[in-house]
């Protein structure tokens, strides 16, 4: 059901805790499904993600997919982390079962809702690509 990659990830999570030094903080969740994912990022002064951190409440799939997307975006520029898409995620994990695409959606929101924060903190304009945000209760409105 769940590839290696999955396993790996839900066994040994990586970037897992919070950052006390953060400057970009999000959180999203979802009551549908239980999920509840923390990012925090530390952001240095050319726009390069120096340091990222997950909490996560859920399953297997929650917990794999914040550790793949952490570790997509570890070292990354703003302008690149912008680009990480849930179906990123998925093919880094080597694929998810459909009915856990959510936990995905659910990351890579996570990770622009930090996104977002920082911009917020820094009274910088967001670019659009925090604009057009995907809507995670979509997914789970299709997957019923």
């Amino acid at each position: 059901m769940y590839t290696e990659k999955v396993l790996d990830h839900f066994s040994h999570p990586r970037n897992m805790g919070e950052l006390k030094d953060a400057n970009g903080i999000g959180m999203v969740g979802n009551a549908k499904c239980g999920d509840i994912m923390q990012m925090f990022l530390k952001i240095n002064d050319d726009g390069i993600i120096e340091d990222v951190g997950f909490k996560t409440f859920g399953c297997g799939a929650a917990i794999a997919t914040s550790s793949m997307a952490t570790e997509m975006i570890k070292g990354k520029s703003i302008n690149d982390a912008l680009k990480l898409s849930n179906a990123a995620v998925v093919e880094a994990l080597e694929g998810l079962p459909p009915q856990k695409i959510h936990c995905s959606v659910l990351a890579e929101e996570a990770v622009k809702a930090a996104l977002e924060d920082y911009y917020k903190r820094k009274g910088i304009e967001m670019p659009e690509e925090l604009k057009k945000k995907a809507e995670h209760k979509d997914v789970h409105e299709v997957q019923k």
